[in-house]
């Protein structure tokens, strides 16, 4: 089982997911890149009663990082901003500041 899910993961994690196909816009071909990454388990046991069961699973996540855009004059990466990740990054940054003006100004 574990084999057959392997299998199926590693034929959708190919360079085609991580590699998108090539666009033509303009003048400029556009190639949109990911990483992807995947991974599985699978476990069984026994119960009190001496009944056995098992089971298993796997995943793919693909997770977009930009795209490579080639000109005649150059080539270059053009990163996705993830918005999620800036809002959590400032949002830790405010908490740091609220924290550090609390300690800061306390009345004594």
């Amino acid at each position: 089982m574990v084999a057959s899910i392997s299998e199926k993961l590693k034929v959708a994690a190919n360079v085609k997911v991580v590699y998108g196909e090539p666009q033509v816009v303009e003048g400029k071909t556009i190639i949109p890149v990911a990483v992807a990454s995947y991974g599985f388990g699978a476990g069984s046991g026994t119960g009190p009663q001496g009944e056995g069961s098992g089971g298993g699973g796997g995943g793919l996540r693909v997770k977009p990082l930009g795209v490579v855009e080639v000109t005649a004059e150059r080539t270059r990466f053009i990163p996705v901003i993830d918005v999620n990740r800036l809002a959590t990054l400032g949002l830790i940054a405010l908490v740091v500041v609220l924290f550090w003006f609390r300690r800061t100004f306390r009345r004594r």
